[in-house]
Formats: structure tokens, sequence, C-alpha cells
């Protein structure tokens, strides 16, 4: 069995396309189409529904798919083994992070580690679900629970506070809100975007008021309270870098967690392991600013 097109393989089902997976691998369309047409002759088995909306697996690619990855854990192990490729630290690294954290943290966190081994792609991606992970679309994902169950090594990074922010040219227009915010605008997550039962905090500080504007992203939340919009809740460690920010009702307070999360089969590579070390020194050395 040709392990490439074991390779094309995984990347199509990772990417749920053929146009995609082959972008991946930075092969054009037709040749990954081969590549698996040739697998699956190999096998005697078709591993693809191929529909105009994507390719989907089917039962038996689903069963394969489980084989596949087994090979891919080996390969990447014994090229760390024979080659050395991850002493020079080669190769890429994917990172799945929650948006507030990768904005605000994690990119200028990474820079110097980048600065060290300029063999490395580093690539950060809106993903804090694990669903990436299991998948090895990324390496590492940042998240907001530990695991329950799944081939996860997971370890709390740290503990973060939120609280209720406004614009200083908000309140000077508007004044201090009172405690049912009666006349204030409001600020809120759209609630079947939340990920995880963490992403809570609005109801929780903002005690049941309703929203008026609602944004799928912390990145969005907190430039419509800059932008004078209204009163909404945020990250204390990402508030403190504006000073056009100010914290309103002080006593209320939330605090939730952030998880660094690797998956068993390839936690042990070079690079892998590299990154995840930068991270954890840094949240460490930062620990007191969340």
């Amino acid at each position: 069995m040709d392990w490439d097109n074991v390779r094309v393989f995984l990347a199509v089902a990772r990417a749920g396309q053929f146009v995609a997976g082959a972008r991946r691998l930075h092969l054009d369309h037709a040749t990954a189409s081969r590549r698996v047409a040739a697998l699956e002759v190999a096998l005697g088995a078709k591993l693809f529904d191929r529909r105009t909306t994507g390719a989907r697996l089917t039962s038996a690619g689903e069963r394969f798919l489980a084989a596949a990855e087994q090979m891919e854990s080996a390969f990447l192990h014994a090229q760390t083994e024979v080659s050395g490729l991850d002493v020079e630290l080669s190769g890429d690294v994917r990172i799945g992070a929650p948006d507030g954290f990768s904005t605000y943290y994690l990119a200028q966190a990474l820079g110097p580690f980048i600065a060290r081994n300029p063999g490395l792609r580093v690539q950060l991606l809106p993903l804090p679900r694990l669903t990436p992970l299991a998948r090895r679309e990324v390496d590492i994902v940042i998240g907001l629970d530990k695991p329950e169950s799944g081939r996860f090594v997971a370890r709390k990074l740290t503990d973060y506070s939120l609280g209720l922010y406004a614009s200083a040219a908000y309140l000077e227009a508007q004044g201090a809100p009172g405690p049912d915010f009666a006349g204030h605008r409001l600020i809120g997550y759209v609630e079947e975007y939340a990920f995880s039962s963490a992403l809570d905090y609005v109801r929780e500080l903002f005690g049941g008021a309703p929203t008026q504007l609602e944004c799928a992203s912390a990145v969005t939340q907190l430039e419509a309270v800059r932008a004078g919009v209204g009163i909404g809740v945020a990250h204390d460690f990402i508030a403190r870098r504006f000073p056009d920010l100010r914290r309103v009702m002080p006593e209320r307070r939330a605090s939730r967690e952030y998880w660094i999360v690797t998956h068993e089969d390839t936690r042990g590579l070079g690079r892998i392991r590299a990154a995840h070390a930068h991270i954890v020194a840094c949240v460490e050395r930062d620990r007191g600013a969340f």
C-alpha cells in the first residue's frame, strides 16, 4: 500500500472535500482524486461518496480512517527517530484557540518561539472544539473545558476573570448603570454559537437583562464596547490593554479556565512538544495578568 495515497486519503477525509484536501498537500484536484482511486483499488473498497457538496466517507472509509490514522502516527514517530526532523523543529504546528486568547495573547506570545525556530510554520486557527484535534486537523487546542473522553492529554493552563466594561465616551453620555441596567444597551453572545457552557457568562453577569447586540466573537464584542455601542463582558487580561475602557459594576465578576490539549498519538513529536512547552511557560510567566 502506497503511503502517499493514504496521506491524500487522510487530507480529503479531514477537509471533507477533494479540492481542500489537495490544497493542504499542495497537490492539484486531479492528482488527489487519482491517488484516492488507486487506494480504493488496492483496498477493494469505495472510501468516499463523491458529491457536488464534498466528499463523504463511506462505512468502509470510516473503518479505514482509524487504521490510516494509526499508520500516520507510526510514520510520524518513525520519521522523528530516523531523520531527526523534529530535532531541527521543521514542519507545521497547528494551534486552535478561542479568538480572544489567540488575538490578544497567543499571537504575541508565540513571537519568540517562531524567531528561535525558523524551520517551523505555526498556524493559528479559531477552533476551540476538540473535534479538529481528534481528526488531526490541529496539533494543539486551547479550550475552555477539560475533555471528558477521547484520546487526549489535557493540562490546565490558567484561571482567568471577566467583568463588565464600557467605553469612557459611552459612560459620559449614558451615565453609570444601575442593578437592572435600565436605559442601557447591553452587548452579548449569540447563544447557538456558544461551543461551551463556559461561555454563559453574559447571563451570569447581566443577571438576565436582555441584550440588544449579540456577537459570535469575543473580539467583535470587545470592539463594539470600545465603539460605544453599549456595555459588554470582556476578559480582564484583554480589557487592560485598552485605556478607553472602564470597568463598571466591579462586584460582578466571572471566573473561567483555559486548558491546553494534545492528542495522545502526536504529543511526543518534537515540534508539538516544543510549542506546547512554550505556551505553558508563557502562561506561567504571565499568570498574574489573567
